[in-house]
């Protein structure tokens, strides 16, 4: 009898545990949009940006946007965008300037999430050091190859690649906090581990931050692909994932390069929540 008392006091102590961690409130996430490079002004997609010629006359002027994700009192920054040396499109205020007017240092970064390892999109990485790289499994598999691809930024991975940094390839998907708040997409194709993300948020409802899976509104809507993506049907794979993701959770897709989509989230230093 005392065994079994001792039994069920154990498992109602266990419940009780149980039900206390369900009652606790979620963290609050928050979304801030950085600018993390300054445009050159508009170009002629055919050229580069879309292979399937459908846009006589358009002009995309491209934006450099990063994104800090606040998780309770941790941090993750999504892209860390061009480099201060890339000259004309390098940015105006660095990433460790832009964190300070919000009185933070790169030190509080728990993790740094990379879309992709295009310089553009990777140039102030060097930045975080102290934070867990995430970063598609194909994409880290270049970077740490003997011999990276041309257009992979190897050298602002070098701290994660040499051992100095913590690194967490992420093969498929990835709930990065564990609550289903912030979850990495794999959508492969214009790299072969490119990731998109999703930002469960409770006021402005749940953001699909586009990595590179689509650079502008009429190759999202038309299905044009990047002369230079890796894989041709991979990225219209991605894409249509992204659309479904999109229409299911009616989520507000954000093309990060996509200047008319800056102000889907409020003016710096100003976040959605």
């Amino acid at each position: 009898m005392k065994s079994l008392y001792l039994s069920l006091l154990g498992a109602c102590a266990g419940a009780c545990i149980s039900l206390s961690a369900w009652a606790q409130p979620a963290p609050e996430v928050t979304l801030t949009r950085l600018e993390c490079g300054t445009s050159r002004g508009p170009q002629d997609p055919n050229t580069r940006l879309s292979d399937i010629y459908a846009y006589k006359g358009l002009k995309i002027e491209l934006v450099y946007n990063c994104y800090l994700i606040k998780h309770g009192d941790e941090y993750m920054m999504w892209d860390t965008g061009q480099p201060m040396t890339a000259g004309a499109v390098a940015p105006k205020v660095s990433l460790v300037d832009l964190l300070a007017q919000l009185k933070l240092k790169p030190e509080q970064i728990r993790y740094v999430g990379i879309s992709h390892y295009h310089a553009d999109h990777t140039g102030q990485l060097p930045s975080f050091a102290a934070a867990t790289l995430l970063i598609g499994q194909g994409d880290w598999d270049v970077l740490a190859s003997p011999k990276p691809a041309a257009l992979a930024d190897a050298a602002s991975f070098a701290h994660w690649i040499r051992g100095g940094g913590k690194v967490e390839p992420v093969p498929q998907d990835r709930d990065v906090f564990g609550d289903g708040t912030v979850i990495m997409l794999n959508t492969p194709g214009h790299t072969p581990g490119h990731h998109a993300l999703l930002v469960k948020l409770r006021e402005s409802g749940t953001v699909l931050l586009s990595g590179d899976v689509t650079h502008f509104h009429e190759n999202y809507d038309s299905d044009g692909v990047p002369n230079f993506d890796t894989g041709r049907a991979a990225t219209l794979a991605s894409l249509d994932r992204v659309k479904k993701i999109a229409a299911n959770l009616k989520a507000t897709v954000i093309i990060q390069h996509d200047p008319r989509d800056n102000a889907k989230l409020p003016a710096f230093p100003a976040f959605a929540r």
